[in-house]
């Protein structure tokens, strides 16, 4: 059973159309960097890139910012806005004091600037409800980005191109990504609960212990499974 309260989060893509959404649910004792993990398997991205979970405090006027901190990381700054960075891989989303309404906004791929914002709809137990079906995704539509395409901009383009299926864009977008179809709309929910309970981890050794994914993780990653059961 689960034995922490639950987040249940409605997440988004910002700035596309079609909407592209997911409505997931967590346990409250997962580190801020597991939640950025999770996030990134619901949205197609690969932990290619960087990436950075923010946290507004309106009533404190302060934005805690959570990081992964290595060897490599610059502290960021914003003469705007007043942000506290932390380690995202310590402490947990309880600690944080979230609450129903709580607004949180992912950056991935600060190059691209992917934002995916979240709303912590609620939060509850279920006794009933086993431990390792967590996280899970209850619902969503869209398939989600496309690396180094250049952000919405660039996924729009490439949508577009997909739908004309001709022309010098679509010739070059097909080559590169191997592919002669593309479904913007496309959403498993069960393939996705499957990715869910084993991607999570490969990302956590990418970016804590900085080992690079084996070739099996690849091929989990790129959906190779689907091919054999052809």
């Amino acid at each position: 059973m689960a034995l922490h309260p639950v987040y249940e989060f409605y997440a988004e893509l910002s700035d596309f159309k079609p909407k592209i959404w997911r409505r997931f649910q967590v346990t409250d004792n997962i580190t801020p960097a597991r939640l950025c993990y999770i996030i990134q398997v619901l949205f197609e991205m690969t932990a290619s890139h960087l990436m950075a979970l923010e946290i507004p405090f309106n009533d404190l006027d302060i934005i805690l910012r959570f990081e992964i901190m290595d060897e490599d990381f610059e502290d960021f700054s914003d003469s705007n806005r007043n942000v506290k960075t932390h380690d995202a891989t310590y402490g947990n989303l309880r600690r944080i004091g979230l609450k129903p309404g709580s607004k949180l906004n992912f950056n991935y791929d600060f190059g691209d600037n992917w934002w995916v914002s979240l709303t912590l709809e609620k939060i509850f137990e279920d006794k009933d409800l086993p431990g390792g079906e967590l996280p899970r995704v209850l619902d969503g539509a869209g398939f989600g980005i496309v690396e180094d395409c250049g952000g919405t901009s660039g996924l729009g383009n490439l949508v577009q191109s997909f739908k004309k299926k001709k022309g010098a864009d679509y010739k070059q977008f097909s080559e590169w990504l191997g592919i002669k179809n593309f479904d913007i709309n496309s959403f498993d929910v069960h393939d996705m609960n499957f990715r869910l309970k084993k991607i999570p981890r490969i990302y956590k050794q990418c970016y804590e212990d900085r080992l690079a994914p084996t070739q099996r993780s690849i091929e989990l990653i790129e959906r190779r499974y689907l091919c054999k059961k052809l």
